[in-house]
């Protein structure tokens, strides 16, 4: 695969909040700093909920992909995802980001198939593999 590139621009607003936008894609997102800071805003996505969103988004699109090559076949894919600020050494570090994963699938004798899958597809992850924030997976896989 080539190399790629992603263009994103943001034009701030008023306040603590701007729109993020990009020449590629037709929604803006409105964002402004986490009410849990000064001046906080409640309700707009912040940094820390797109840096999350970045984390389940490309284990999804990843997991996806590898099913996909593996024919794994499922009947539904949800995950949640929470992502942890905290203050390490004097600055605050987005530290973990927990993924959990529901899927379910016809066949009961393809549960660790299916379970294997995921925790690869968490592995392969790109935007897991850039970031030094520790990724936790959890699995509930049914029938």
């Amino acid at each position: 695969m080539d190399k790629h590139s992603y263009n994103v621009s943001l034009k701030w607003e008023e306040g603590r909040k701007g729109i993020v936008s990009s020449p590629e894609l037709p929604v803006k997102i409105e964002v402004a700093t986490p009410p849990e800071f000064d001046k906080g805003v409640l309700g707009i996505w912040s940094p820390e909920h797109l840096y999350t969103a970045a984390v389940l988004s490309c284990f999804m699109t990843t997991f996806l992909a590898i099913a996909e090559y593996s024919k794994l076949e499922y009947k539904s894919f949800e995950c949640d995802a929470e992502g942890v600020l905290d203050k390490v050494d004097g600055k605050f570090l987005m530290t973990e980001v927990s993924l959990k994963a529901r899927l379910v699938i016809d066949d009961e004798s393809k549960k660790e198939r299916a379970e294997r899958i995921l925790e690869k597809s968490e592995a392969a992850c790109l935007i897991s593999n850039s970031i030094k924030t520790k990724v936790n997976l959890t699995t509930n896989i049914s029938f």
